[in-house]
């Protein structure tokens, strides 16, 4: 069979199909591996797997960019059993594959390449996994909370006569915050399940986040009385087209994360105009987030636990979903010792078919 036909007979494939030389380098790839990670066939083919999509192990380690697995020197080992891999997509993009194939040999024995089949993992349903976990951590996460409001309500309700004015005032105010978290958890649970399906349905209007900035760090400096964030946006910032509820989430989970684990009195978030996009870009001066750690910022669960971590390890997971839902995305930069970047970019004008 020839290159062409090859390459016909691959795209008619339901599934993603790479296959590699000897060096790992992408010989060929169909039409369905280009709609999985996003970029077009010309700009996978010949290039090294290790660069172009960046493959990474669930706990981070680098597929491929030390050359084949070790088993692969032996000549009996024929089959790539199946593995989640995370790639790198069109933009940065960080996409969930379950990855299977083959080794490909010659008469010798000597490995001559390999065929790659991928499916896109976010859409196959190992979910009973995923789904028991989120239970479990969102349960976990619930206890606090629900605990906190019931010890305070039965005080105010037993002793409401023999307290004073400022411990109810601190009691109710607690019950508010409580409250507050078990509303955003429970918020989390349906973003999961709509993110996941496909069905997230976005309220959108023309929002003006200046203000939508300034309230977001109101809200969390009630609870993080030390936080000190600098603002700049230039003037007549432009509106953008957004659900201004899901917004609010992505700024309020990057705000908190930063006081969470920064200094609270170094943020810094502004704004930037750039090819009919805006940037917002949350900036602490914390201890920074390892290389090795990068790509799995954005992956579900994920803590890391040089940080003592709390939370459910779901915000960063949830608010990529909701600024790409908006047709943006969500990046990090970061640098040991020297801080993080957040930025969350937005189109301004409203999708086509709006129009």
């Amino acid at each position: 069979m020839s290159p062409v036909q090859a390459e016909l007979a691959a795209d008619r494939l339901p599934d993603a199909v790479l296959e590699l030389d000897d060096a790992c380098r992408i010989r060929l790839a169909n039409a369905a591996a280009a709609q999985l990670t996003g970029l077009r066939v010309g700009e996978l083919i010949g290039q090294p797997i290790a660069d172009v999509l960046e493959p990474r192990a669930t706990d981070g380690r680098s597929l491929c960019a030390n050359g084949w697995h070790p088993s692969a020197r032996l000549a009996t080992v024929t089959r790539i059993p199946e593995q989640e891999v995370w790639l790198r997509g069109a933009g940065g993009r960080l996409v969930r594959a379950l990855v299977t194939g083959r080794y490909e040999r010659d008469q010798a024995g000597a490995l001559t390449g390999a065929v790659l089949v991928l499916r896109d993992g976010g859409r196959r349903r190992h979910g009973a996994g995923d789904g028991i976990e989120v239970i479990s951590t969102v349960s976990h996460e619930l206890r606090s909370p629900l605990t906190s409001v019931k010890g305070y309500t039965s005080l105010l309700i037993n002793r409401w006569d023999r307290l004073g004015e400022e411990q109810k005032r601190m009691m109710l105010e607690q019950v508010h915050h409580d409250a507050d978290r078990v509303t955003r958890l429970v918020t989390e649970l349906l973003d999961i399940s709509r993110l996941e399906s496909g069905r997230l349905v976005l309220r959108r209007q023309m929002v003006d986040l200046v203000p939508l900035v300034n309230g977001v760090l109101e809200k969390v400096r009630m609870m993080e009385s030390r936080l000190a964030a600098t603002v700049r946006f230039p003037e007549n910032f432009p509106h953008v087209y957004a659900d201004p509820d899901k917004i609010e989430q992505v700024l309020t989970n990057l705000v908190e994360n930063a006081t969470k684990y920064a200094d609270p009195q170094s943020l810094q978030v502004t704004g930037v105009i750039q090819d009919g996009q805006v940037t917002v870009a949350v900036a602490d001066s914390g201890e920074g987030i390892p290389v090795s750690d990068l790509p799995r910022v954005f992956t579900k669960f994920f803590r890391r636990a040089e940080t003592r971590p709390t939370g459910s390890g779901l915000g960063l997971w949830i608010s990529r979903g909701l600024v790409e839902a908006h047709g943006g995305r969500l990046i990090v930069e970061s640098e040991v010792g020297h801080g993080s970047v957040f930025r969350f970019s937005l189109p301004v004008d409203p999708p086509k078919e709006l129009m």
